[in-house]
């Protein structure tokens, strides 16, 4: 069956024509390095994970480039207040953006070019605008340099708007622009900032603008055209109309799909640093396992909003937890059990290969267990290993499962063997208890593990553990 997907610039479900066939291109925008990102920010890391693992399960090469963009105006204006140097604040926030990838079992980018490094294609892509009269130099003597709306008849059509109806943006820098819609693909220098935040080109010192950056490394890597560009619906307009725009006004056809996932939301508004709403991958995750972290961002369909609260978490939690009960009970009956995606129900498959369809697909999962359930109460070991076999693959799908060794370098699992060994000692004393009948000593154990969150359950093997 061919993947299907929602194209954000024809409001279509459409196929998945790859340019070459048996490979797809991904393009999805990185963050600005200006801070640590928050769950609202990798929620579309999350979400293009997904979707690698299932393109590579249905047997395509998939090259995904996520872009870094370590200059613009606020990482200046931040490092300035922090007193550092702009180069250093962008750095220091990289390595938080890959701490965040890693916490929730996110696989690196195929490349992951820093805008910083690529600015002579940034100049040739003006100089080719310029050239083919869709960009201009202002004739205020500032080295700015602007992409000219009006010239491209094209403008608005990934966010199907006429620009004459469209309002240019509050914090729009005005100055030597024709039409206050045109954008800045160049900004000169000014003596406020930092001389190293800028470089040399033919129509004076300056830094790109951050359109042109993304649209100069997406071609850079994945060529003039390329299957799928992505991000968060907010970036559809104006990021992803420039970007288009000033790419194929310079002769590149660029992206065939568009894929944008919808946003976070705190209190019904999209999570953000100026809204004081953020939670921080680092401290969401220190709070919830990162597995469940990721179940709750994975599991919603990548279109739909997502409201985040601590009680969403928790039954993430509690979802996890009710799942991988059956999965430790199963494995003990039947020993551990190897991926096969043959094993994958036609429904789950169908699901996914209908615009990433992850909510119905975890229905499938959900299901699976309640039949392994069954076989287990039932002692059916053959059918408790294929349920096993099928929530486990249906997981991996998901990059969920409990033993991958994604999980092995973070969040819970790095606690694992210290808590085994101190609830494994707790549970050896109630034992003792119960066999000497002080039955008030083995609950009192049991009372107080219970209000530290974990939760001990008797079995034919022994007392087992979860939190």
């Amino acid at each position: 069956m061919t993947f299907r997907l929602y194209d954000s610039a024809t409001h279509e479900v459409t196929d998945l024509d790859p340019v070459i066939p048996g490979h797809v291109s991904i393009y999805h925008c990185g963050l600005t390095v200006q801070s640590a990102p928050h769950v609202g920010h990798i929620r579309k890391e999350v979400v293009f994970d997904v979707l690698r693992r299932w393109l590579e399960i249905s047997g395509y090469d998939v090259t995904v480039v996520a872009n870094v963009t370590d200059i613009d105006d606020k990482i200046l204006a931040k490092s300035a207040e922090a007193g550092v140097p702009w180069f250093a604040h962008a750095y220091h926030f990289e390595r938080e953006l890959h701490r965040a990838y890693a916490a929730l079992g996110c696989a690196e980018p195929t490349y992951e070019p820093r805008a910083t490094g690529h600015i002579p294609e940034m100049l040739e892509m003006i100089e080719d605008l310029i050239e083919a009269g869709h960009a201009y130099v202002a004739a205020d003597g500032s080295g700015d340099v602007y992409f000219d709306v009006k010239s491209w008849p094209s403008y608005g059509e990934l966010s199907h708007q006429n620009v004459d109806d469209m309002q240019p943006a509050e914090d729009s820098d005005p100055r030597g622009k024709r039409d206050p819609r045109d954008f800045a693909l160049w900004k000169g220098y000014k003596p406020s900032e930092p001389i190293t935040a800028s470089w040399p080109a033919p129509w004076g010192r300056g830094r790109p603008g951050w359109h042109l950056e993304c649209s100069a490394m997406a071609i850079k890597y994945l060529g003039d055209e390329f299957d799928i560009h992505g991000g968060g619906i907010d970036l559809r307009f104006p990021h992803h109309e420039n970007e288009l725009a000033q790419a194929r006004a310079s002769g590149h056809p660029f992206a065939r799909h568009w894929m944008h996932n919808a946003w976070v939301t705190a209190a019904g508004e999209k999570m953000s640093k100026s809204l004081l709403n953020g939670a921080l991958v680092s401290e969401v995750t220190a709070q919830y396992p990162a597995r469940a972290v990721r179940f709750y961002l994975a599991v919603p369909h990548y279109r739909s909003s997502i409201e985040y609260s601590s009680e969403s978490l928790t039954e993430a939690t509690a979802s996890l937890s009710r799942i991988d009960g059956f999965v430790d009970r199963a494995v003990e009956l039947v020993g551990t059990v190897q991926t096969a995606y043959e094993s994958l129900p036609p429904s789950f498959v169908d699901s996914f290969n209908e615009d990433l369809g992850t909510s119905s697909a975890m229905a499938d999962v959900y299901e699976m267990v309640r039949v392994g359930n069954q076989a287990l109460t039932a002692g059916d070991a053959d059918a408790v290993k294929a349920a096993l076999v099928a929530v486990q693959t249906m997981l991996d799908v998901f990059g969920l499962r409990a033993d991958d060794p994604a999980w092995a370098g973070g969040g819970d699992s790095r606690l694992r063997p210290i808590l085994d060994g101190v609830i494994s000692e707790l549970l050896e004393q109630r034992q003792a208890a119960r066999a000497r009948k002080d039955f008030a000593a083995a609950d009192s154990i049991r009372d107080r593990l219970t209000d530290l969150g974990v939760s001990v359950e008797d079995t034919p093997n022994g007392p087992r553990w979860s939190i």
